[in-house]
Parts: structure tokens; sequence; C-alpha cells
């Protein structure tokens, strides 16, 4: 998928030569000429990143950097045309991640851009990652790990577990479970679930009679023991 970015300046001709050259790296780009507007498209739309000069007209670059952080914690870069360290460190203290001082190289905007990328996409997968004692869920590669042993589920029995451990502790009949895994039309019978909690448990657990991970509440249904 395309990476979306929101480019802010009152000067037209640096916010062409911008977009043009991110758009030649196929990014899609929006365009904001004050800080007023600039607030408006944050809050309309989701970007992957903002590059947010320091002067503008209605409300300067650090007013709308304060006020993105606010509702987003979108990536923010700063532009200044000063070199005093005060206003970039100001930025920073604003929420900014990052800052580059005008005139700038448009090689160097791109290398920042793809730095910070990286770096938020690193982080969100590591997000995706939840530890149970020696239990690891991997849930951007969609991986299983007991100890060091990866556990090789089906993609059904992936999409239980994850299910379960994204809610630790909430029972699920096995009617709810069947509707938010296999769908309203799926034309199976509850019998489905039992099944697929019993394979995973057979996997997971050192003794799958006495579960340590997904459990049973008699009489209600199953859950994940955090």
């Amino acid at each position: 998928m395309a990476k979306k970015v929101l480019v802010v300046d009152d000067e037209k001709t640096i916010v062409k030569g911008i977009r043009y050259s991110l758009e030649q790296d196929g990014m899609k780009v929006d365009c904001a000429y004050d800080g007023e507007e600039a607030v408006g498209y944050a809050r309309a739309n989701t970007y992957d990143i903002i590059l947010l000069d320091v002067m503008l007209p209605k409300m300067d670059g650090f007013e709308v950097c304060q006020q993105i952080r606010e509702f987003s914690s979108v990536p923010i870069v700063m532009l200044t045309a000063k070199g005093d360290d005060m206003d970039k460190i100001l930025g920073l203290e604003y929420g900014a991640d990052d800052y580059i001082t005008k005139p700038f190289n448009i090689l160097e905007v791109k290398a920042r851009i793809k730095a910070i990328m990286r770096r938020t996409s690193k982080a969100e997968a590591e997000l995706k990652v939840q530890t149970f004692g020696d239990l690891v869920v991997n849930e951007e590669y969609r991986r299983v790990y007991v100890g060091d042993r990866e556990i090789n589920l089906t993609s059904r029995e992936f999409d239980v577990l994850e299910f379960l451990v994204n809610t630790p502790g909430k029972v699920y009949n096995r009617s709810e479970l069947l509707h938010a895994i296999w769908g309203e039309g799926f034309p199976g019978d509850e019998r489905t679930v039992d099944v697929h909690v019993r394979r995973l448990r057979e996997k997971l657990e050192t003794n799958p009679s006495e579960p340590r991970y997904v459990r049973t509440k008699w009489g209600s249904g199953y859950y994940f023991q955090a």
C-alpha cells in the first residue's frame, strides 16, 4: 500500500518540489498551506508522516504540532529556515520526531522520511507480538512459539487463538466464537469450535486436560488465561 504524506508549507514552490519528488517514489501526497488547513487535513485523514514548516500563516508549526498530538501519534518532521537550535529543540518538545533545516536537499528529506517509516513499521510489528510466559504469539507473521519451539497451527487454529488472546479473561460461548471467526454464513455447527479448541490445547499445552492458556468456564464457554 502506498505511503501517505502531508506536506505543510506556505511556500508553494517548495511544496510543489517535495510533492513531485515523493510521488515519483510512489507515495500519495496531500498539501496544506497554513496551520489551520494542516490541522484539518490531519483530523480528516490518516498519514504515515507529516512534513511541517515552522513559519506558517494563521497558526505556526509548533502550535500545529501540539494540536495534532492531541489526537494523533503520526510521525512529524519539522521544516525550519532558521539555524537557531532553540527552534529545533522547541519543535521536538512539542512532539515532533525530527527536524530538517532549510535550504535542504530533497534526497535528505526522502532519506529521513524512509528512515522514520522503517522505525515506525518495526515498532508496529513489535506491538503485534504478545508474550504470555513461554507462549509467544506473533500476530504480524501469524506464528506461535512455546519456549524455543515453533507450533504449527492451521489458519483457523491461529484465528481462534488470536481472537482469544486479544481479550484475555473474557469468556465467549461457542456461538460467539463461531460467528466471530467463521462468519455468520458458516454452514457448520458449534462443535467446530470444540474441535479447534481441542487441537489448540494438544499443540500448546503440556497437559491438554489441564490447560494453562485456552481454558473452559463450565456452562459458559472458552477464554484465554493470560
